[in-house]
């Protein structure tokens, strides 16, 4: 029998540079991450009172322009903040972009959350800092995109989270509120990605040219009708959600 020792086994390949950046972006965009979106339709309660929302189409025209006015916004501030711009400004320009009082109330409630969330995931300075200068709240997609970047991810990854958020809010809403097929709604979602993946886009372009000219280079498209919408929703003495 022979006296030579084994030899070592072979090192473990190092991590793919990124992987921990990957897995953080499945982490953000789970529903399960506790952020408090589960409570809010994003707008889609109101619009299901109103019949607009009704069946799966009537749900996939509803969350394409969701899409391709709050959501591009939101993925807008998000790339802008994990590319570097200060946190204040853009709250600030958050707060301009966002017509209707109960959602900017909404926006900073969901922002104080997630901000408590990203917190204890990925501390940072920088998350310190903005909940020191924001304590009642930073709107979410600042607070979405500084976690992002806090968590290593670049600019286009946070406005995929955010813009994904925006959709994905509505289609689990509308299951909950009209007891849609599941199956029907996942479908829903798969037909958006391609908008979703060009928007993400729009955005991350968008943030790098807010690096040399400021805020204004953001998008900043607005949804008069999910304004109104959210104002009479936060009059309603029963509902199933808290937007």
């Amino acid at each position: 029998m022979s006296t030579h020792p084994a030899p070592p086994p072979p090192p473990a390949p190092a991590p793919a540079p990124g992987g921990a950046a990957r897995a953080a972006l499945l982490v953000l965009a789970d529903g399960r991450f506790p952020a408090g979106g589960h409570a809010h339709s994003g707008g889609a309660e109101a619009a299901v009172r109103a019949g607009g929302v009704h069946d799966p189409d009537s749900l996939e025209h509803f969350c394409r322009g969701r899409l391709r006015t709050a959501g591009l916004t939101a993925a807008g501030l998000a790339a802008a903040a994990t590319a570097g711009l200060d946190p204040l400004v853009l709250d600030e320009a958050a707060d301009a972009r966002t017509a209707s009082p109960a959602l900017r109330a909404t926006s900073r409630k969901l922002g104080r959350q997630l901000m408590r969330a990203a917190r204890a995931a990925w501390p940072g300075p920088a998350l310190d800092a903005l909940a020191a200068a924001r304590p009642r709240g930073a709107h979410q997609p600042v607070v979405l995109g500084l976690a992002a970047g806090t968590a290593g991810l670049p600019p286009h990854d946070a406005a995929h989270i955010a813009l994904y958020e925006s959709v994905t809010g509505p289609a689990t809403a509308a299951v909950r509120l009209l007891s849609l097929d599941p199956f029907a709604v996942a479908a829903v979602l798969a037909r958006l990605t391609p908008d979703l993946d060009r928007a993400a886009e729009a955005a991350a372009t968008a943030a790098r040219a807010a690096l040399h000219d400021g805020v204004d280079a953001l998008p900043a498209a607005s949804a008069p009708l999910l304004d109104l919408a959210a104002e009479r929703h936060a009059r309603w003495k029963v509902r199933l959600f808290a937007s």
